[in-house]
């Protein structure tokens, strides 16, 4: 199957404005842009047919463009990466097989997550959205928590059924334990990894719908399929020991940096 992956890159992010330029530090003292770092993420994964930049933003388009990513310039009305990914779509056409919604504040993604999306979705013909989800270990899921206790809007929990198909994403820490989980516990929360797969019709079909209550309440894009009856296939893929972490907020930089000196990413 043909695969294209686009990376979403808004400058007029509410909570991080300018996130995709920030530069973050890597085990060399190298200093790369966010979405620099994103697009080294997604050359990484073997068996790719395209990888695309889209953005609405002049600064971001000079940016990538200079490190030799290719662009497509996308509507400023476009309200999410999933919206910006289908305008992609209708400005290059539909010759790939599936879509690769790579966020560009995941630059940690791992290749091998994005494999398994396009893996499931080979297997699958049917399936028309897959994204990858994470069981948290002990110190991911106090990670959760301690973003919580203190206010802050962190990473997205996924919630999903025996045939794992999503029953609901949130910021919150779904399912709630109520009790303190271990090392030696298996801990129920999955850490929802920001790349998704699609089909090109289920992307084209999304941006004619109206955003939806709990996507407008929760600010997670996925939640539009779910409320138009469309199913999300959860695949859970293994860290394989390694860290992972998005740059949501200004504060998750160091965090960010910290794991890139510690993989010596550089």
């Amino acid at each position: 199957m043909s695969v294209l992956i686009v990376i979403p890159a808004r400058y007029a992010s509410t909570r991080y404005p300018g996130k995709p330029l920030a530069e973050l530090r890597g085990a060399t003292g190298e200093a790369r842009s966010l979405v620099r770092r994103s697009w080294d993420a997604a050359m990484s994964v073997p068996g790719i047919a395209r990888v695309v930049v889209a953005t609405d933003d002049e600064r971001i388009a000079a940016a990538a463009r200079a490190f030799g990513a290719e662009v497509v310039m996308t509507p400023e009305s476009c309200r999410n990466g999933t919206e910006r990914c289908a305008a992609v779509v209708e400005a290059i056409g539909s010759e790939h097989d599936i879509v690769v919604n790579l966020q560009g504040d995941a630059p940690l993604t791992p290749h091998w997550f994005v494999s398994a999306l396009v893996a499931a979705m080979e297997a699958d013909p049917s399936c028309p959205v897959a994204t990858p989800v994470l069981r948290c270990d002990a110190a991911a899921l106090a990670g959760f928590l301690e973003d919580r206790r203190h206010g802050r809007v962190g990473g997205t929990t996924a919630v999903f059924d025996r045939n794992h198909n999503a029953l609901y994403f949130s910021k919150e820490v779904l399912p709630f334990t109520g009790r303190v989980l271990g090392e030696g516990d298996e801990i129920p929360v999955f850490h929802h990894v920001g790349v998704y797969a699609y089909r090109p019709a289920a992307l084209l079909a999304y941006a004619d719908w109206a955003p939806g209550h709990l996507e407008g309440w929760e600010g997670l894009e996925q939640l539009r399929f779910m409320e138009n009856g469309v199913l999300v296939r959860c695949v859970e893929v293994d860290g394989q020991g390694r860290a992972f972490w998005e740059v949501n907020n200004p504060s998750d930089i160091d965090r960010v940096e910290g794991i890139f000196r510690e993989l010596g990413i550089s």
